[in-house]
């Protein structure tokens, strides 16, 4: 019914196009056409008048920025030719049966007005002031969200990101840069003349170092004071800070404060507010279940019983892997006597982690629903892991794979062009 309804559109736009529309007299032997065939791609077409909206939207878009646009022919023509290829992916999304709900788009919609500074009415009005049509805005992002689906899902196939790569890119000047850690500070400085006085100067010394003890102590300062200037240095790579900070900024952990540092304009005091990629330490649970489902055979109440049996049963001294092997009905982790491997926080779904997160190492929580099921937890043991390295190489991993993203998809998009049938009628 899908295709047969898909094809019945196609012919209609074909056939509306094709017949066209005669606007003149009848006693005139001219006829003026509103509309034309510029482009046949496949089993689709391309309007004459798909071509000039985009063409005019191109237009006002490089007016914008300012720059020179290039000759009328040949801007036409490569805008036909991204008409062409946006065509082919469409009707390739046609085919998957990809879809843009509409709470999808909306927030999509409210994401670039936020960007832009905007509410979504103001983002509206904005629209609607420069003479465009929000619908037809809504249905161009809705258009570029499926093509973006459409590229990831037949490029990121055709990507690999070795080991070795990565290792590579880690020792590389450019890998090393991307991955260093990064620091939030908050700065604060105590201004001293260049005609300063030693006394002025000793004073100015005495004044930093009570305001780092106070610090320290967690008092804030006050902003207003004449006396000191308070800043914040935002998210900066250890290579970016000032070359007064570099030393001292290694040794400092999240809420440190530093002694005053001393340079020509003053007394300089740093707080560490954060840090990236430093030392990550991420707390793990490993953790058994047993999931048990309620069916058509065992309902709802049967299965709590159950669970609760099975508690009792492991509490008393049965081997906990054994009752996961024989009752559990998680296929992942039945055979492996229910055991989970070692977890991260907001790893598994809510209801779970909550209960595992209040369960020592050794005891066995009472079940607990899921979406899944019945649970009975038995958390094995608990473990702090230093994933810095991880989280370095994922970094890495993420690099590399959008380097070679921009490569494939030209490959990939030069591909589908040559494999489809186009007819250019201008």
């Amino acid at each position: 019914m899908a295709t047969y309804l898909m094809n019945n559109m196609r012919l209609l736009k074909v056939l509306t196009t094709a017949l066209l529309i005669l606007i003149a007299p009848l006693t005139q032997a001219e006829t003026k056409w509103l509309d034309k065939v510029v482009a046949i791609v496949d089993d689709d077409i391309i309007l004459a008048s798909e071509l000039d909206e985009r063409l005019d939207s191109i237009k006002a878009n490089i007016a914008r920025t300012g720059k020179q646009a290039p000759p009328e022919d040949e801007l036409r023509k490569e805008v036909l030719d991204l008409l062409v290829l946006e065509n082919i992916q469409m009707q390739m999304a046609n085919r998957y049966g990809l879809r843009i709900d509409d709470e999808e788009l909306n927030g999509a919609v409210a994401r670039i007005a936020a960007n832009n500074n905007m509410t979504l009415s103001q983002f509206q009005q904005a629209l609607t002031s420069s003479g465009a049509s929000y619908l037809a805005v809504r249905e161009q992002i809705s258009r570029e969200m499926i093509l973006q689906r459409v590229q990831m899902g037949n490029v990121n196939q055709r990507i690999q990101v070795t080991d070795q790569e990565i290792q590579n890119y880690l020792q590389s000047s450019e890998g090393k840069e991307v991955t260093s850690p990064e620091f939030h500070f908050s700065h604060i400085l105590i201004p001293v003349s260049s005609d300063a006085t030693d006394a002025e100067r000793k004073q100015a010394e005495t004044q930093a170092k009570s305001l780092s003890a106070q610090l320290r102590a967690g008092k804030n300062i006050d902003n207003a004071r004449d006396d000191i200037s308070i800043s914040d240095l935002g998210w900066r790579k250890g290579t970016e800070l000032p070359a007064l900070f570099k030393g001292v900024a290694a040794n400092m952990k999240d809420g440190d404060v530093s002694d005053p540092l001393q340079s020509a304009s003053g007394f300089h005091i740093i707080k560490l507010l954060e840090s990236r990629g430093v030392q990550q330490l991420v707390k793990q649970t490993r953790a058994s279940h047993i999931l048990l489902k309620p069916s058509a055979i065992r309902d709802e109440a049967q299965t709590i019983a159950l669970a609760k049996e099975l508690r009792q049963r492991a509490l008393k001294g049965e081997d906990f892997r054994e009752l996961a092997k024989e009752y559990s009905e998680d296929i992942g982790s039945a055979q492996e006597g229910g055991d989970l491997g070692w977890t991260t926080p907001g790893q598994l779904v809510p209801e779970f982690q909550k209960a595992m997160d209040e369960t020592a190492p050794g005891e066995i929580h009472v079940p607990v629903a899921s979406q899944f099921g019945w649970h009975v937890i038995k958390v094995v043991e608990r473990r702090t892991k230093d994933v810095t390295n991880d989280m370095r190489k994922q970094i890495a991993r993420n690099a590399l794979h959008e380097r070679k993203y921009a490569d494939e998809l030209d490959i990939w998009l030069r591909k589908i062009r040559s494999e489809a049938f186009v007819d250019i009628k201008i």
